[in-house]
């Protein structure tokens, strides 16, 4: 099937995203198993990525569990450490793309005040040529409201849309409106993806 844009994910698509990997060396493994356990830190970053104030957000969940302050405050003070390091081939996959002409959408869960962040950490995130960032929307993955949101601003009908994410309920709420869908669990296996698709030779995606 013919595809008229592909659209990436970008926590553990193009950067990865692993906080725990991140805590481990900051804190320990016994501690932040502990933090984990007792502050809500995934529904903190939901919060965030819906539209919340990254830096207020932190701030308030830092006050609220005494004992962790330093390590929640390290979400906004290490953004840069903890969401890294890029996936390379990913990377490659993205300029390849663009070199061939094709558009290349972001569409992720990632708060409007930490996205900068990365994009100053990772100059290849400015490189998109429509990107919809869910904390500037104010929708969330997989809210079928962004995808729709996504389809109204680009113009492109659904079944030419191509997207990758490495979350199987991000990828159903695609799915469920027309898009080509990949579910995203290594860099080769979305290259081969996009060779499928026609838009890369084996070659260039590599």
């Amino acid at each position: 099937m013919l595809s008229d844009a592909v659209i990436f994910d970008i926590g553990n698509v193009l950067i990865e995203w692993q906080p725990e990997r991140f805590f481990d060396a900051q804190i320990g493994t016994i501690a932040r198993k502990a933090f984990f356990a007792d502050v809500p830190f995934y529904e903190m970053m939901d919060r965030i990525d819906a539209g919340a104030d990254f830096s207020a957000t932190v701030e308030s969940m830092a006050l609220a569990y005494p004992g962790w302050e330093s390590a929640i405050r390290m979400v906004r003070d290490n953004w840069s450490d903890l969401a890294q390091p890029s996936i390379p081939h990913s990377v490659r996959l993205l300029a390849a793309l663009k070199a061939n002409g094709i558009p290349v959408f972001a569409l992720s869960n990632f708060g409007a005040q930490n996205f900068p962040v990365s994009c100053a950490a990772f100059p290849f995130l400015t490189s998109f040529d429509r990107h919809y960032i869910s904390g500037e929307m104010g929708l969330i993955k997989p809210d079928p409201a962004i995808y729709a949101a996504v389809e109204d601003d680009c113009g492109i009908p659904a079944s030419r849309l191509l997207f990758t994410d490495d979350r199987a309920d991000n990828i159903a709420a695609a799915r469920a409106r027309g898009w080509q869908t990949h579910l995203f669990d290594s860099p080769a296996g979305f290259a081969q993806c996009l060779v499928d698709a026609g838009l890369l030779t084996e070659e260039q995606a590599k």
